[in-house]
Order: C-alpha cells, then structure tokens, then sequence
C-alpha cells in the first residue's frame, strides 16, 4: 500500500497492464467450463469440453489428445536435452579463455535474439531442401522439432547458470580442490549444487517456454500427429471450433502454472540459507 501512495502513476501502469495481458487469459478459462458449444455466450458449468462430451472433448477427441500429449512430450525431451547441455556449456565459459570461449559467447547471445521465425525457416530449408542432397539428422517430425527447439532454447540455460557462476566465484571449488578434491570431483560435489538454483530455474523456464512454443514447431511439423496444441489452436480456430479448445489451451496453462510454482518452491528451498551463509562470510572478511 505505502509503494502505491509513493508511486501512484506506476502502480496505475502495472494494474492496466495485468488487467489487459490476464483478463482475457480469465475469459478463456472460464469459457473452457461452459456448458453450450458458444465461446462467447455463456450457458452453464460443466465439465463436458474436458471430459464428459463423447465426441469432442479433450478426453475423447483423439487430435486434442494427441496434441497435448505431443505438447508435453516436446516439453520433457528438450528440457532434458538442453539443460544438461546448457549448464555443461556455461561451465566451459566460464573456464575457458581466448577468442573461441569469446566467440561462442558470442554465439550463444545472438542466438539469445535470434528472430525465431528466421531459425524456423533455416531449419525448415534444411530438413526439405538440403537433406535431397546430403542426409541431415533434420526432419519433418518429432525428431526436427525437438533439434529445433533444443537449438533455440540452448542460450537459456547458458545465461543462466554463467550468472549464477560469476557469483558463486571461484573459491569454493578451490577450497574443495585443496582439501584433497579432484577437479571432477570438485564440480560434482561443490559446483554443480551450488549453481542446482539456476539450472531448476533454466529448467522450468525452458519447459513453460517449450509447450508454448508456435513457430518452430508449426513449421517442423510432420503432421497432425506431431502436431503441439498451439499449432492445433491455430489450426482450427477459424473453423467455428467448439469450448474443447479452450479447454486444451487451459491445461497448457495449467502445466505451466504448476511447473513455475513447483520451481520456484524448490528454489527457494535451495536458496533457504544462502543470506544467512553470505551475512557470516561478509562478518568473517569484516573481522579479518
């Protein structure tokens, strides 16, 4: 309340904005309940668009169903494959010194605002175009798809945990070096769970981004089985789509809300007594 009365015009701001970005957000959920096939009248609660209808409902509908279950797959697969290859490549720059750690810096920040659109339809000539003259691993399917996308989100986890390493500092895998640790042993066990914070967070914030991604995927598709949920939306949102499909973009939502939440309580467990740990080392420097 006292930040409102100190900043009234800012506090306005903010409140316009999550009314006009949440609102209609709202308005799509609730329609996801109605009992009618109108998307803008509405005629009563039920679950019928998620489970009851027998034709048409997320439950039923195969091509709503394979949807979200390929939005989730695409989800898991390249969160397992780009964190662990993002938090190995931000330990290499951060070690590694000379013009090629600086070059794939380099690369790693311009892929950071790499228009999507234009990494989708490189990719898309390579897996139609080039592959007629030289086999490539990139395909039309799950398997593009998940390179893609891989490809794409690599620079999350990079900058993540590269941040989260220039302030951890070098002293406590020295520490565990000089205590007889070796240098694996010393990332394994010091390292790695210091920076655990920023790659949960690198993970969580590569998954929601992921099952919400429409440009990669729609033009990687190799058809409607490898189809994800937003380019099923797109897809049949001209064509007098029924409640069913704002109940699928609802369950979307829904991953992403319980995968931040999941994340962020796991951080902050993490994180539970690092003020208290830099209080004592700050006291302990002051002292020496």
């Amino acid at each position: 309340m006292s930040a409102v009365r100190k900043a009234p015009f800012l506090a306005a701001v903010t409140g316009l904005y999550l009314v006009w970005s949440l609102v209609p957000v709202l308005i799509a959920v609730v329609f996801s309940f109605n009992d009618g096939r109108s998307r803008t009248e509405w005629q009563g609660f039920s679950m019928r668009w998620y489970l009851s209808d027998p034709l048409r409902s997320v439950l039923h509908d195969d091509s709503l169903h394979t949807a979200l279950v390929h939005t989730f797959r695409l989800g898991l697969l390249v969160t397992l494959l780009t964190v662990p290859l993002g938090t190995l490549m931000a330990l290499g720059l951060d070690r590694w010194r000379g013009r090629v750690p600086a070059g794939a810096n380099f690369l790693v920040l311009l892929s950071f605002v790499l228009p999507e659109v234009l990494l989708a339809v490189s990719l898309l000539f390579v897996a139609t175009t080039v592959n007629n003259v030289v086999s490539t691993p990139v395909r039309l399917g799950t398997l593009g798809q998940v390179l893609g996308l891989v490809t794409f989100q690599l620079s999350y986890p990079v900058i993540i945990v590269r941040a989260r390493l220039l302030t951890i500092g070098p002293q406590y895998e020295e520490a565990a070096v000089d205590l007889g640790a070796s240098p694996l042993g010393a990332v394994r066990r010091v390292l790695l769970p210091l920076a655990a914070p920023a790659i949960l967070a690198s993970a969580v914030l590569v998954f929601a981004d992921v099952i919400d991604d429409f440009v990669i995927v729609r033009y990687l598709s190799g058809g409607a089985s490898t189809e994800p949920v937003s380019v099923k939306i797109y897809n049949t949102a001209r064509a007098a789509p029924t409640p069913a499909l704002n109940a699928v973009a609802t369950l979307v939502l829904l991953a992403s809300l319980v995968a931040v939440t999941l994340g962020w309580l796991a951080y902050r467990w993490l994180t539970r007594g690092e003020s208290r740990d830099t209080a004592g080392i700050d006291v302990f420097a002051g002292e020496a």
